[in-house]
């Protein structure tokens, strides 16, 4: 073995003695070679006969860089986040085409949706701004809205991969997630442990019901989709991206089931509240559900375009009137605050939490990427309001007292920061 030592930190090494002559790079990052066993080291290009190391032209060693400010690495990384969260970005000739893309690629499953389902177009309009932000939806409505139908048409025009689960009393956590079972090998008799994934190993899961079944069960759903994981026997399984919860809840049949805390319900990107069709819908509805029509699907786009352009929506840029627009509307939500309105205190028992204004700006995106921009307004935000903020507000007993609803707090909220 060859003692080869480091000028610029000193520090040492041994290396085999084959290595003689050869160049070595430090720890620190300088680069010298190797002495030969008599304590000169050979000749080389450039080098001569001088034993001192080599530094290559273009390396900086690394005590300077050691010498940095002592700023955690945390906090570059933080600021660095800040910094492209309030200054716009450059575009590129391909992101803004991409944009283009989306724009027309969203027509066309509006297109192809509306093939099967009637109306509800603020409904598919929320459902398609929660799939590509990233959120999950809850969708509340009576039975018979065609909440299923617009699920299966949104996976059929995306081509991907759907599931639906029927939430009821006696489901467990394993019959969303999966289990292991025992299986034996028929040619060795060994006996092993097979992992029999459940629904839940989807790209959209429709979760019918969701306030049917008992709570263990709803956060085993609720879990899956903050973490977007699954632990089975001690096994961690991530979801395939993208992967899109739609849950439902019938907001007129309470008795016998188990309400979503507001803890979890906060999960949720939206909550979308699906209404009555008008009486020309319905007559189209009639139209097309009892004769022979039956519609043909193309799908739009596939799952790696989904998941380029899920990321594009996060650079979208975002002004600071908008963002102050945003901070304003979710904290005069709350009572707490010296300055919330009087309605405010008079009605709300809890305001909006910190990821209602992590939401507003993902859907504020989201709604200008769909609309062919890279530049969020103010009336983003406002079509988003309701369904973010909607179910992150509790009324008092005044407000119920008084008949005043959730979404009756938002709009004055809205006239009040205007």
């Amino acid at each position: 073995m060859i003692e080869a030592k480091c000028s610029a930190c000193g520090k040492t090494y041994k290396v085999k003695e084959e290595s003689a002559g050869k160049k070595f790079k430090c720890a620190c990052g300088a680069i010298f070679r190797v002495p030969s066993p008599g304590g000169s080291p050979p000749a080389t290009e450039g080098a001569g006969a001088d034993s001192a190391p080599v530094a290559p032209a273009v390396q900086t060693p690394r005590p300077q860089a050691a010498a940095r400010p002592e700023t955690p690495a945390s906090s570059l990384s933080e600021e660095r986040a800040f910094e492209i969260f309030r200054k716009p970005e450059q575009w590129t000739d391909e992101e803004m085409a991409s944009i283009a893309r989306l724009k027309e690629a969203h027509d066309k499953i509006v297109s192809e949706i509306r093939k099967i389902v009637v109306g509800q177009d603020k409904v598919v309009r929320l459902t398609m701004i929660g799939l590509f932000g990233q959120g999950h939806c809850l969708l509340m409505g009576v039975p018979g809205l065609g909440k299923t139908l617009l699920v299966r048409t949104l996976a059929s025009s995306l081509s991907l991969n759907f599931k639906r689960v029927q939430f009821t009393p006696d489901l467990m956590p394993s019959d969303i997630t999966g289990s292991e079972v025992i299986q034996e090998d028929k040619a060795t008799g060994e006996r092993h442990f097979r992992f029999l994934p459940g629904p839940i190993f989807t790209n959209i899961l429709l979760a019918d019901e969701i306030n049917r079944t008992p709570p263990k069960t709803q956060a085993a759903l609720l879990e899956a989709m903050q973490e977007r994981q699954v632990t089975v026997g001690g096994v961690r399984r991530d979801l395939e991206s993208p992967f899109f919860v739609l849950a439902t809840q019938n907001p007129i049949e309470q008795e016998g089931t188990y309400p979503l805390p507001e803890a979890q319900l906060d999960r949720f990107m939206f909550q979308i509240n699906v209404g009555y069709p008008t009486a020309e819908e319905e007559k189209r509805i009639l139209a097309l559900t009892t004769s022979g029509y039956v519609p043909d699907i193309k799908p739009v786009l596939d799952r790696e375009e989904i998941l380029r352009l899920q990321k594009l929506v996060r650079k979208v840029n975002i002004g600071e009137d908008v963002v102050d627009f945003i901070l304003r509307l979710v904290r005069a939500s709350r009572s707490t605050e010296s300055d919330s309105p009087e309605f405010i205190r008079k009605w709300v028992t809890f305001g909006a939490s910190p990821r209602a204004s992590q939401n507003l700006v993902i859907g504020a995106k989201t709604v200008a990427i769909l609309d062919g921009r890279n530049q969020v307004r103010k009336e983003d935000v406002i079509e988003v309001a309701h369904a973010v903020m909607g179910h992150r507000i509790i009324p008092n007993f005044a407000a119920e007292a008084e008949g005043v609803s959730r979404q009756k707090i938002v709009d004055e909220l809205l006239k009040a920061v205007a």
